[in-house]
């Protein structure tokens, strides 16, 4: 017989003409290729198994009927666990009937079976909420977040979550407060009032609180003030002007109680490192390299091995282009022991290697 395509014979349909007498031979031939051509489906063999058993989940769901909704959900997962919607319903399911520790076991079902599924977060997130990991809670709307920045559920719940943190930090630092007060502390009584503050300004609570304690400190820390010798002074009115961030101010106190350290011979002295290191930060804030470095080697003419001196003067051997210098002070961080440095150090140092070691190496190859 005559082989045609099967387009050509759609097309005679179409225009409603009669096929020739050899037609009959086309269509056998047809239908015998359809036979040898493979079935292509949507679903691989045991998704419509699977699919059917989440439609049933979903009447019991809906009926309430949270316990065969699961069993229906988990059937689902054993035949398909790649799909997430399967892991959240029964997270859902979970959640109904307030097992949170096997809803959080879903939700990680979820995000493995897909990590852009957000629903997957936020399933997860509220159910270490109710499991009260709060931190846990939080990276794991930080998570979904990342895959999709805008949506409502996660930002509100992050939002009302931070809150709740907040609330939770204030009353803590209430609780200590009145412990350190009942304890006659009451220099850290207003130290922790002030952190409570800054979380919290215009908190009843704190204002009662404060209304009580502050008159209490005042009187004290004018005691405290009268005792100090007049280096003392300095260096207190240098950290205050530091804190309002008048930081020329503060060098210059600094300056003075340096000076009349030295005049006694205590220019060694702690008092003296803790000024040293305060102007350092001062310069710093002014980008006076310079400055710092000079304050920062005082200090570690001392304190070989004080982190916070190390640190500042690489950074500001790197300002003034001293690159290898800089890198000295940074190889000598990272050669402590990491619990004396302390993990931001430690991570800061291994960025500013990174970078001062490619800056040397570009260094060297343009003087070849």
């Amino acid at each position: 017989p005559l082989a045609l395509p099967c387009p050509f014979f759609s097309w005679l349909l179409f225009c409603n003409l009669r096929p020739p007498q050899h037609c009959p031979a086309i269509i056998i031939g047809v239908a015998s290729l359809s036979l040898l051509l493979p079935t292509h489906t949507s679903t691989m063999p045991g998704n419509s198994r699977a699919e059917a058993l989440k439609a049933e989940g979903n009447k019991f769901f809906k009926g309430g009927d949270y316990n065969a909704a699961i069993q229906k959900y988990t059937a689902a997962t054993d035949i398909d666990p790649n799909v997430p919607a399967y892991w959240s319903n029964m997270a859902a399911c979970y959640e109904k009937i307030s097992q949170f520790d096997k809803m959080e076991e879903a939700s990680r079902g979820c995000i493995k079976a897909d990590k852009n599924f957000v629903k997957g977060y936020f399933r997860l997130a509220t159910a270490l909420k109710n499991l009260n990991d709060l931190e846990g809670c939080i990276k794991a709307l930080e998570s979904g977040l990342a895959v999709d920045s805008a949506n409502p559920d996660l930002k509100r719940m992050k939002k009302e979550l931070t809150e709740l943190q907040r609330g939770e930090t204030v009353a803590a630092y209430l609780r200590k407060c009145d412990e350190q007060a009942s304890n006659g502390d009451i220099a850290g009584a207003y130290k922790t009032l002030e952190l409570a503050s800054r979380l919290d300004a215009g908190n009843p609570d704190i204002d009662r609180m404060m209304s009580k304690i502050k008159p209490k400190y005042d009187r004290m820390e004018a005691q405290r003030r009268a005792a100090l010798s007049p280096d003392e002074v300095h260096k207190e009115r240098g950290d205050d002007a530091y804190k309002n961030a008048q930081f020329e101010g503060a060098i210059d106190h600094y300056t003075k109680c340096i000076e009349g350290l030295k005049r006694r011979g205590e220019g060694q002295s702690d008092l003296a490192m803790k000024a040293h290191s305060n102007r350092a930060a001062c310069y710093k804030q002014i980008s006076n390299f310079d400055g710092v470095i000079e304050d920062c080697t005082a200090v570690l003419e001392v304190d070989p091995e004080n982190v916070k001196a190390l640190v500042r003067r690489a950074q500001a051997f790197e300002g003034v282009e001293r690159y290898r210098f800089a890198l000295q002070d940074i190889k000598t961080v990272l050669s402590m022991p990491r619990e004396k440095v302390g993990k931001p150090n430690v991570d800061m140092c291994n960025m500013m290697q990174h970078r001062l070691n490619r800056t040397v190496q570009q260094l060297k190859a343009g003087n070849c």
